[in-house]
């Protein structure tokens, strides 16, 4: 049963080692109300940790001693675990208000995007149509000028049979 125990404790203290590792990582993108949560949990989780670590490093010989250890550790945790629970819920709220920030924006970028294309849209239609008219008018010029090179031509044959 200590052997169990002990494994179980080597494994909460790996989970907290790693919980905390993981929050400091993104502690610079906490809001200051998390950080102070934070920082008032990690000096609980501290000392948690040291509970178990005397359990695990085998300071404790006796078995019972290293027993009382584990539930001083569990009543710890228990005192910590109102203020976990508040800070997760402020690091979720902001996660989840960065969600609706990003949503928020992306939408607005879309609106602008669909503003902007039926903008130039509107500018391009009429730019063709400009250009259309234009094109049309230089396709007119050039089929009269080579009507009317082919009507000289035609003049110029018929003009030569006569003489």
């Amino acid at each position: 049963m200590a052997k169990e125990i002990k494994e179980i404790v080597e494994k909460s203290k790996k989970a907290i080692d790693e919980l905390q590792e993981k929050i400091e990582e993104v502690s610079d993108e906490l809001s200051d109300e998390a950080k102070e949560l934070w920082s008032d949990l990690k000096k609980n989780f501290s000392g948690i940790g040291e509970k178990l670590q005397e359990v695990v490093s085998g300071e404790e010989k006796e078995t019972l001693k290293a027993d009382l250890n584990v539930i001083e550790a569990k009543e710890k945790l228990a005192k910590v675990k109102e203020s976990a629970e508040e800070f997760t819920k402020k690091v979720a709220q902001k996660a989840q208000e960065e969600l609706d920030v990003a949503a928020l924006r992306a939408h607005l970028a879309k609106e602008e995007a669909e503003d902007f294309w039926e903008e130039k849209r509107k500018e391009l239609s009429r730019e063709y149509q400009e250009k259309e008219y234009e094109v049309k008018k230089l396709a007119k010029e050039a089929a009269e000028e080579v009507e009317s090179f082919f009507e000289n031509l035609v003049k110029t044959f018929t003009s030569e049979k006569k003489a």
